[in-house]
């Protein structure tokens, strides 16, 4: 059965339901999976958790659904300039379970990977601490977090040959393959789609086995977060 679909409506198509919790791929403005965004908006589905990096941007990305009011919760490890974001959050419209970036990162690496628990020092006598379980390893407390995993991962990756293995692009790679392991399916939007035997199999960044669907990007914006400039100085 062939993984891959004609448009990103059809490769969502029968995986949307209210209450899900959906993984959607991206820093900041890298790797998000752009065109399949707008496809969760359109179906209208409400009472979302999703986890992610942050919520998108003004405008753009995971931002299209806080502003539509379709996602409940946020598991994230950054607010940064998304003022929607912030204001439904303060509000208490929004409620954020807000976790430091590399324990988010090892969290949805666990749920990929099988292990329901694992101990860290960041967040210890912190408000990340508070309601979890504490240990002692020489000497040493540690707060134990749980994984993370999601009824649908939405990833965007760069390059897919007909086998569904992944390539990405430098810092796209982000926070996308470990999603891709950690949904119970996973669909990834790529710019490109390559014969089989493009790719070398030890430069192969997720194996197509985590890869249920896959359709080719309708929307590659590729936005600089913060563009600065300064005067060509004289020759």
């Amino acid at each position: 059965m062939s993984k891959f679909y004609n448009d990103p409506a059809a490769a969502l198509e029968g995986l949307l339901f209210d209450g899900m919790t959906v993984m959607s791929g991206g820093f900041g403005l890298s790797g998000n999976p752009e065109s399949l965004i707008p496809v969760i908006r359109t179906a209208g589905v409400t009472g979302l958790t999703v986890i992610s990096n942050n919520a998108g941007a003004d405008g753009f990305g995971l931002w299209m659904l806080l502003e539509s009011r379709q996602i409940r919760k946020m598991i994230a490890s950054y607010v940064g300039e998304n003022k929607l974001f912030e204001q439904q959050y303060l509000s208490g419209e929004l409620e954020l379970e807000l976790t430091p970036q590399g324990t988010l990162a090892e969290r949805i690496r666990a749920g990929g990977a099988g292990i329901p628990a694992f101990y860290t020092r960041t967040g210890v006598g912190t408000v990340v601490a508070e309601g979890k379980l504490t240990e002692l390893f020489d000497g040493q407390e540690y707060v134990r977090e749980t994984w993370l995993r999601a009824d649908l991962s939405i990833i965007k990756a760069w390059r897919a040959d007909p086998e569904g293995n992944l390539m990405f692009r430098k810092t796209a790679r982000n926070f996308n393959p470990n999603m891709a392991t950690a949904g119970r399916v996973t669909v990834a939007e790529v710019e490109e789609i390559v014969p089989a035997g493009t790719f070398d199999p030890d430069c192969i960044h997720t194996p197509g086995i985590y890869v249920d669907r896959i359709v080719v990007s309708t929307i590659n914006e590729k936005r600089i977060e913060k563009l600065t400039t300064r005067p060509k100085e004289p020759a």
